[in-house]
């Protein structure tokens, strides 16, 4: 039993190198990319702590775990009122199995010649080429035993061959895991609880003393030696597990959400609408492609025909020569990389080839930043949504009438979250304990829940959960929201994040925004503090713009009793750069127990006094 790694190099500006781990225990294998810094960093933790963790152990298609055991699918296809219509059938003519595996075959077929992905000078595939790839690897995979059910985890970052693990692996009927990059121990401790099948032994070796072996499989040579003649295995039924992706654990700890063939089919679809794609687009990828499997746009692009840019390392000055240099016209990406592209240097720019679109979600944008990003040249759309919703659940769908409003009333617009997409039955704002709706008023705050064919099949091996989340026939999403006259949504906080200071409600984002607003300012985050006479106060974190070391935390305070009730000002602030998952969102359960470990406020305040 002996586990070593390979490597394979993508060209860039810079050697980028990755490695396919296929790690072997009793027969059965998992395979994973690796970066070469993320391989340094997991081999020095399996160095230091001196151990070969066991984890995915439990799986998908073995007895004790059914395939549609967590959709819970109950339809009949053959109901009554269809058996008593002469002549209607149910069969393969008429009836396919939803999945986002079919984008390809066609895009192979549709768009044979044109680009597919693009990474760095050197690497470009067709969809025809990138279709026999995925075929060669499924093959591969399957030669190397991989079956129905079985999971494949993929730890990559955005280069080509996570888009074609995307497809190899169900076209393998397999299941695809994405691992976040920043991969750590406390993940892998959530992995060996969930206990995912086949079981996998993973010891990770000295890379420079690693001598070959039967088992080490560098990717091009492991996807060379499968077949183009590779029958696809299509899913047995749209409702079987395509991908499992982990929640980014800003509030509690990762849980698995299992994704479906027709959830992630027409996810793609709603996502592409939703940007306002047409066909043969080129997109940019800053969103990571584990997260959400890249918000679904992977399959996305397949239907649609377009070019795929990875971008390896985001930062403000790359993604300005990317535009440039691929005549980029699409994008997403999260609220932070927004704010890193609004407040970069000039020197960092480049003038746009024409309009470039945006999708951004994660966390509610700031309006300033919406606004800075307008001026740059760009069209930025907003959308909500959760992993538990395959990424975008509503759309801030805008509307030609608010064209003539003040730029900043429409960035105040454009950053509530909106209405519901057009593939989810229906997103509302209900009471979480009688399900009764709010008023429509702005004002009254419930829960934002939702339904429809693109919310998750369930938490992995977590049935308490699962029936918690979905309790009332809705998903319920944990964010405090109000829904106005016109029937938009906005986002006032998180159930957990709402403040509650001498009986009155706080909504931290809204305090957030005022803070953003200070010159200063590039992020802010604000959590509760416990205090002894009004049981919690504001407590503001806040990164400071280069320049503006000399601002205090009086300033920001006076700042915001300017602008907002005195109540909902913050009494402490604290300058520090702000935990955040690797997706950009910041981890306010961090902030939080560092607001608690300060103690009560009052009591601090009545001790100074009193020695004064």
């Amino acid at each position: 039993m002996l586990c070593c790694p390979t490597k394979q190099t993508f060209p860039h500006d810079h050697l980028i190198t990755s490695s396919i781990y296929i790690y072997k225990y009793c027969g059965l294998r998992l395979l994973c990319l690796l970066s070469s810094a993320l391989y340094s960093t997991m081999n020095k933790f399996f160095k230091t702590s001196k151990v070969a963790l066991r984890f995915f152990n439990g799986g998908l298609n073995r007895s004790n775990y059914g395939v549609r055991q967590l959709s819970q699918f109950a339809g009949d296809f053959e109901t009554e009122s269809r058996r008593l219509l002469e002549g209607v059938v149910t069969n393969s003519a008429n009836y396919v199995p939803l999945t986002p595996i079919s984008f390809l075959e066609r895009a192979a077929d549709v768009y044979r010649h044109k680009t597919s992905v693009v990474f760095g000078s050197c690497v470009k595939y067709t969809w025809e080429e990138t279709h026999s790839r995925c075929l060669k690897l499924a093959s591969a995979l399957v030669q190397l035993g991989i079956s129905r059910g079985d999971v494949v985890a993929a730890l990559a970052p955005n280069v080509p061959a996570m888009q074609e693990l995307h497809f190899a692996v169900p076209m393998a009927e397999a299941v695809l895991c994405t691992l976040n990059t920043r991969l750590d121990s406390s993940m892998h401790s959530l992995l060996s609880k969930d206990k995912i099948k086949p079981p996998i032994l993973v010891l990770i070796p000295e890379y420079e003393n690693s001598s070959p072996t039967n088992d080490i499989h560098e990717y091009e040579n492991l996807l060379s030696s499968g077949s183009s003649n590779f029958t696809v295995r299509l899913p047995k039924s749209e409702f079987d597990p395509i991908s499992i992706n982990y929640t980014s654990g800003t509030v509690s700890s990762p849980k698995g959400v299992v994704y479906n063939h027709r959830g992630a089919y027409l996810n793609s679809i709603s996502t592409f609408l939703c940007h306002g794609m047409g066909p043969m687009p080129t997109y940019l990828w800053t969103v990571p492609m584990f997260h959400c499997n890249g918000w679904c746009m992977i399959w996305g692009m397949a239907a649609l025909g377009g070019t795929n840019v990875c971008l390896r390392n985001v930062s403000a000055k790359n993604i300005f020569e990317s535009i440039s240099l691929n005549k980029v016209t699409h994008m997403s990406a999260a609220p932070i990389v927004l704010s890193m592209m609004a407040n970069s240097s000039p020197n960092d720019r480049k003038p746009l080839p024409h309009k470039v679109e945006i999708m951004t979600g994660g966390s509610p944008p700031p309006p300033q930043i919406l606004s800075k990003m307008e001026q740059l040249g760009f069209g930025v759309s907003h959308g909500y949504g959760l992993t538990e919703t395959y990424s975008a659940a509503t759309i801030c769908l805008w509307k030609p009438e608010w064209d003539s409003l003040p730029l900043e009333e429409r960035a105040v617009l454009k950053s509530r979250q909106g209405v519901q997409v057009l593939c989810v039955e229906k997103v509302d704002v209900r009471d979480p304990e009688t399900m009764k709706k709010v008023p429509a008023d702005g004002k009254s705050i419930g829960e934002i829940v939702c339904r429809g064919n693109t919310v998750m099949s369930g938490y992995l091996k977590d049935a308490k959960a699962t029936e918690e989340a979905f309790r009332g026939g809705w998903f319920h999403s944990g964010d405090l929201a109000v829904k106005h006259p016109d029937g938009y949504i906005e986002i006032k906080d998180r159930l957990k994040d709402i403040i509650i200071s001498g009986g009155e409600n706080i909504s931290t984002l809204e305090v957030e925004r005022v803070l953003y607003s200070h010159p200063a300012v590039v992020e802010a985050a604000v959590v509760a503090r416990p205090d002894d006479q009004w049981g919690q106060t504001p407590c503001a974190f806040i990164t400071l713009k280069e320049g503006f070391d000399e601002i205090t935390e009086q300033e920001i305070i006076n700042f915001c009793r300017d602008h907002l009730p005195r109540y909902m000002a913050p009494r402490t602030v604290l300058f520090e750069d702000l935990p955040k998952t690797s997706t950009g969102k910041v981890q306010k359960f961090i902030l939080r127990e560092k607001a608690k470990a300060l103690g009560s406020l009052f009591s601090t305040e009545k001790r100074s006094a009193a020695s004064c």
